[in-house]
């Protein structure tokens, strides 16, 4: 999930991406099928550790990290349904397509740190303290945290700041 929604960010990165000599359209495209894909590994994801938690009789969404999955893949799935309104502009009339990409790219950026969050989360928990010690685990909790600062910085300058100074 994590890998493949970063990659389908990354899409758009000028200095990142490998698919950056592409027309927009066909980035635009592999953004669609990657995000697609990672929403259902999530989905896949959550019901098997839903299943495998009603099997053992344990709770689920009772930590902090189940809960936070879970809205990070609702969320991501409200996501993926308002991204179909980029596709396809016109059936949002009262809007410009400018200002549906700004919404679509900011309430993306809040949807990975949800994910990163949740990620994070997951790397607190007692069998992952268990089973990575010392500095693995740092490195392993620098992973989500430097990744989401780079979708941070991508879609501030591409959004953000650029729209700023363009008033």
């Amino acid at each position: 999930f994590s890998f493949l929604m970063t990659e389908a960010l990354l899409i758009f990165s000028p200095e990142t991406s490998l698919l950056r000599s592409f027309s927009r359209k066909v980035r635009v495209r592999a953004h669609w099928v990657l995000q697609l894909l990672a929403l259902l590994c999530a989905l896949l994801g959550l019901g098997i550790i839903t299943y495998n938690k009603h099997l053992n009789g344990k709770g689920h969404f009772v930590t902090w990290h189940g809960l936070t999955g879970l809205v990070a893949v609702l969320y991501a799935g409200g996501q993926c349904a308002g991204g179909v309104l980029l596709l396809y502009p016109k059936l949002m009339k009262n809007w410009t397509l400018a200002k549906l990409k700004l919404y679509h790219a900011t309430s993306g950026l809040v949807g990975y740190l949800l994910g990163c969050a949740s990620l994070m989360l997951g790397m607190c928990s007692l069998w992952f303290t268990t089973a990575v010690t010392g500095a693995s685990w740092y490195l392993a909790m620098l992973c989500p945290l430097l990744t989401s600062l780079v979708i941070m910085n991508q879609v501030s300058n591409a959004y953000l700041y650029r729209k700023r100074s363009q008033h």
